[in-house]
């Protein structure tokens, strides 16, 4: 069992983050805020495959307006995401937010982070500190220190600002696209601040490789007990990072909930097109939410013995397919009505 680094606890509408809290998974809207119903929509869509917390764009004050109507109706707690202008931050604040992303040394004036933090501490709106390597102060980006050591002294800098002005409902991400600096940062500020940890490796591209190098710094991180929100960052629909990262988390069994798919590799024992069949398998029993394992095998020798451990399973035939519970078969069917004999014996066992 993994043993959690222990932070302070703080709490995003209904959401509670660090202690021994579970470790949420969030994601960003790519749509514009400014159009509520889109907005909406996608929210809604990122709450039915498990979404925990959400973060919004704002860029302008038509954006800021248009978060009022969007907590209204919104089934999940809403980060607002703001750069460089304070008002816009109160005025997210003022309308509802329930967090916000900034970092309060670029908002301008100490008066105007005075403002921001004192409305934050009025109305308990945490504050995430967000570092981006790609976007360090141009004091820091002069040093010749290692780039790791730069976004914690960045990150640093910001929370002073806010302990000082007696703000402790903090929250810091410190993210990278470079794998190795994301794990560095992240190892070195979890020794300094009580604060909980939004993980991410930022820009880590595409499906594939977005989710190779996610999977490796989050679970890097994750299995060391350092994180207690995370983001998988894909250029994909936002919907795909919340698979992916309650994904991440059952691997390493920080969460559960939800089917765990396990297929074995193709050999020349296998008997039936194995590939179309997990990826059919996979797409089929996505919707339920009992944590159950299931398991797609190429053979019939060996398979429902290799997946002893999965609660239900296929293994493939010539033209059928032999239906398994914990190792044994329970049933032999044409490979035509597999997943609907499956899906029927999966339905009576968890209801």
């Amino acid at each position: 069992m993994i043993k959690r680094r222990n932070s302070k606890v703080i709490t995003i509408g209904n959401v509670k983050i660090g202690g021994d809290n579970p470790v949420s998974v969030q994601s960003m809207c790519n749509t514009d805020t400014r159009n509520v119903e889109s907005t909406l929509s996608q929210i809604n869509e990122m709450a039915d495959r498990g979404c925990e917390i959400v973060r919004l764009a704002v860029l302008n004050k038509d954006a800021a307006s248009a978060i009022k109507d969007i907590v209204k109706k919104s089934p999940l707690p809403l980060v607002a995401d703001i750069h460089f202008d304070y008002r816009l931050a109160i005025q997210c604040i003022e309308n509802g937010i329930n967090a916000l992303r900034l970092n309060p040394g670029n908002i301008g004036k100490r008066e105007n982070v005075e403002k921001v933090v004192k409305l934050a501490k009025q109305n308990q709106v945490p504050i995430r500190i967000g570092v981006n390597a790609g976007s360090l102060e141009k004091s820091l980006e002069l040093k010749d220190i290692p780039l790791s050591e730069k976004m914690v002294e960045s990150a640093m800098g910001h929370i002073k600002i806010l302990e000082d002005l007696d703000f402790d409902l903090i929250k810091v991400s410190l993210k990278s696209s470079n794998v190795l600096t994301t794990i560095e940062a992240y190892r070195d500020i979890s020794q300094k601040i009580p604060y909980p940890l939004h993980l991410g490796v930022t820009e880590a591209g595409t499906m594939r490789g977005g989710l190779i190098k996610s999977a490796v710094g989050l679970g890097t991180l994750l299995a060391e007990g350092i994180g207690d929100t995370i983001r998988v960052s894909l250029t994909e629909n936002p919907v795909e990072e919340v698979s992916a990262g309650f994904d991440i988390l059952k691997s390493l069994a920080l969460r559960t909930g939800g089917v765990n798919f396990v297929s074995c590799p193709t050999c020349g024992r296998t008997q039936i097109d194995l590939i179309s069949l997990a990826k059919k398998v996979e797409e089929k029993f996505k919707y339920i939410k009992e944590p159950i394992t299931i398991a797609t095998m190429g053979c019939a020798v060996n398979g429902p013995g290799e997946a002893k451990h999965a609660d239900f399973g296929i293994a493939g035939g010539i033209g059928e397919g032999y239906i398994f519970k914990k190792g044994e078969i329970i049933a032999r069917v044409p490979e035509d009505e597999l997943l609907e004999k499956l899906e029927e014996i999966i339905i009576k066992s968890i209801k």
